[in-house]
């Protein structure tokens, strides 16, 4: 296997991860599990501080719907000037993509969500997977990929916190079981490996 279609090889491995996990969760393997970390975090939102909560909600806010595609633009934008167009359209590509691909899985799978807690952030949906955690994944990864050396170090730690912010938050909050964000963790890296075999495999041929 060639260091260009590791990646791609990478890619799908997680996708048919992503779909096995949801079909544990179907099943009721993992809610055991589910429940322990929603006790540990989402039963625990009552003795929050309000600032928390609402930082916790500004978290959830910032990682889907109109601030996400913003952001993305704005990061398409980033990239582009690191390494120019190819590079911006694997960034929004791996991230509409992804979005597609989340969507289709949650009604495929029609998950509900958690009902531990009054949902404190909006939803609309089906639970599995995150959505949030999905695009997280997907754009901030590969935009840690896709950085100039020089650069990259923060770019990684950017990716870090977005994911481990966006998957606390939506547990937190009550809309996602933690399976969900595993879910759309692994679904997101999948695409986000997706974009650097693109880009890569065009720097090879060049």
């Amino acid at each position: 296997m060639t260091g260009t279609s590791r990646p791609l090889a990478a890619s799908a491995a997680l996708i048919a991860a992503t779909i096995l996990l949801g079909f544990a969760v179907g099943a009721g393997w993992t809610q055991a599990a589910d429940w322990q970390v929603s006790h540990a975090l989402a039963l625990r939102v009552d003795e929050s501080a309000p600032a928390f909560i609402a930082f916790m909600q500004w978290a959830s806010w910032i990682g889907g719907g109109t601030p996400r595609w913003i952001i993305v633009i704005l990061l398409c934008g980033l990239v582009w000037r690191w390494c120019g167009p190819r590079c911006a359209v694997a960034l929004g590509g791996a991230s509409l993509l992804s979005n597609l691909a989340s969507s289709l899985m949650k009604l495929g799978f029609g998950r509900a969500r958690p009902d531990l807690i009054d949902h404190l952030d909006h939803q609309t949906s089906y639970s599995y997977p995150s959505g949030h955690a999905t695009s997280a994944a997907a754009v901030y990864l590969l935009l840690a990929w896709l950085a100039p050396p020089r650069w990259r170090p923060y770019a990684w730690t950017l990716a870090a916190a977005m994911i481990i912010l966006n998957g606390f938050s939506r547990i937190m909050l009550g809309v996602h079981w933690a399976s969900d964000i595993a879910g759309g963790t692994m679904l997101g890296t999948a695409f986000a490996l997706l974009g650097a075999w693109w880009v890569a495999r065009h720097r090879a041929a060049a």
